[in-house]
């Protein structure tokens, strides 16, 4: 293994807030600094106070040496976004919404002379019913193969099985499939049989005494009420959380995957 070239992928959860994002500005570096991180992939559709990503929000990630961001169901609420998810390459929303929405789900940057592609898609139990998540993946990533063999997927999705089933379907065909959308961080990191990474979920960057993310009162009070009560981004120390996996250069296979949580006290 120590001949082999490897290259090193950060991936990190939702971002939420504020919290999330003061977090990032002053942990990121770091975080590649620890893992030598040739790459980085966040999710921001959280970022804008818990709901989408503003422009200049996605123009400060950049410039910290973020390299794709992906997203999810929130991605549409911030106006002044929209006009990025065609002309920006390095900012994603799932894949399998209708090619009548704006912008794109996939892209392939190069990053250090290599190539390498990200995926994003969207699950669809106990989400809005959008395309198949199982065919349109596939389909992405039969043409990112005939470019690349490092894929990395973020699958935004609720419920555990999809994503559990996700991964095992594109298992051996990508580099990594990873789980965002709950903000709760799993402890079932692994390399599945075909040599693909996989966790349920990476967790979020944002509050970490919070429900996730979001003001643990308003949150209580729905439950008691059952009332519609706009969800407020709680204002406590931070976490950055995600996963560091190392892959083959060559072939794309996943060698390691690791998960991490860092709290900040500010």
């Amino acid at each position: 293994m120590s001949d082999t070239k490897t290259f090193v992928a950060l991936l990190l959860g939702d971002v939420c807030g504020q919290p999330g994002c003061r977090a990032l500005f002053m942990g990121l570096g770091s975080l590649v600094k620890d893992y030598r991180a040739d790459m980085v992939i966040v999710n921001g559709e959280n970022a804008a106070n818990g709901f989408g990503l503003s422009a200049s929000l996605m123009e400060q990630f950049f410039s910290l040496g973020v390299d794709v961001i992906t997203s999810g169901n929130h991605i549409w609420q911030q106006d002044d976004l929209r006009p990025y998810l065609d002309s920006e390459k390095r900012l994603l929303r799932p894949a399998n919404y209708p090619p009548q929405a704006p912008g794109h789900g996939s892209v392939v940057v190069d990053v250090k002379g290599t190539k390498v592609a990200v995926l994003n898609l969207q699950g669809r139990m106990q989400l809005p019913s959008i395309d198949c998540p199982f065919r349109i993946g596939l389909e992405q990533v039969q043409k990112l193969r005939k470019q690349t063999p490092l894929i990395f997927v973020d699958f935004h999705a609720e419920n555990t099985e999809e994503k559990e089933a996700l991964g095992l379907y594109l298992d051996g065909k990508i580099s990594a499939m990873v789980g965002t959308h709950t903000h709760v961080q799993t402890a079932d990191e692994k390399i599945l049989p075909q040599k693909s990474a996989y966790i349920t979920d990476i967790g979020l960057c944002g509050p970490s005494e919070s429900v996730i993310g979001s003001d643990p009162g308003i949150s209580i009070a729905r439950q008691l009420t059952q009332m519609p009560m706009r969800s407020e981004i709680a204002d406590t120390p931070p976490v950055l959380q995600g996963v560091c996996i190392t892959v083959e250069s060559a072939t794309g296979n996943a060698l390691k995957i690791e998960r991490f949580s860092r709290n900040f006290l500010i």
